[in-house]
């Protein structure tokens, strides 16, 4: 099972000291075929799929309301191990994010409120003030609501890719692709694998 396999890995990467943030992630998007990347970080992995947060009104939330297609990218370099995933992303429930929000340290929270995420700055300073006005809006200690325009996304996978590397270039790659196909059994095929060429 590629879910299972990929959790395996990400414990691996999340228990070597040589690999910085485990579950950072390179999310790549696409709008007018204009390719897109920028590093998030997953937040959950499950048989649904992965999760991760952002502002809905930034650039990724926007690019992923008009295509949401999009490709994953774990690149645990000094395990030489990267998995790619190939998927669609969709928004969560409202009930999820407000549950995920409210686990957030209060500095990160407040920081949901004050950026204007992909929207041009003046200054600095314009950041820091926004910063200082919510905060003394919900102080340290108190509740702070969620965001309407901040949310999660579940990526449900269509493709998960692992790659390892070999010596002499002779690396295992081995795909699994969505097949909902049925065998010759008549029972639905969840996956299928198959091994690439490096």
């Amino acid at each position: 099972d590629p879910i299972d396999q990929f959790s395996r890995w990400l414990k691996d990467a999340a228990e070597n000291s040589m690999v910085v943030e485990a579950n950072g992630m390179v999310l790549s998007t696409v709008v007018d075929n204009q390719p897109m990347s920028r590093s998030v970080l997953l937040k959950d992995v499950s048989q649904r799929g992965f999760t991760f947060f952002t502002n809905y009104e930034s650039q990724k939330g926007t690019a992923l309301e008009i295509n949401p297609n999009v490709s994953l990218l774990f690149p645990w370099y000094p395990m030489e191990r990267q998995v790619i995933v190939l998927g669609d992303a969709v928004q969560i429930s409202e009930t999820e994010s407000e549950k995920y929000f409210a686990t957030r340290p209060w500095s990160s929270q407040i920081g949901a409120w004050a950026s204007n995420q992909s929207e041009v700055l003046d200054s600095r300073e314009v950041l820091e003030a926004r910063w200082k006005d919510i905060a003394t809006k919900y102080p340290e200690g108190s509740t702070v609501p969620k965001p309407p325009h901040w949310g999660g996304f579940l990526v449900t996978p269509t493709s998960i890719e692992f790659w390892q590397g070999r010596y002499s270039r002779l690396h295992d790659r081995l795909r699994f692709t969505r097949n909902v196909e049925l065998d010759s059994n008549q029972a639905e095929t969840n996956w299928k694998l198959e091994r690439f060429f490096p």
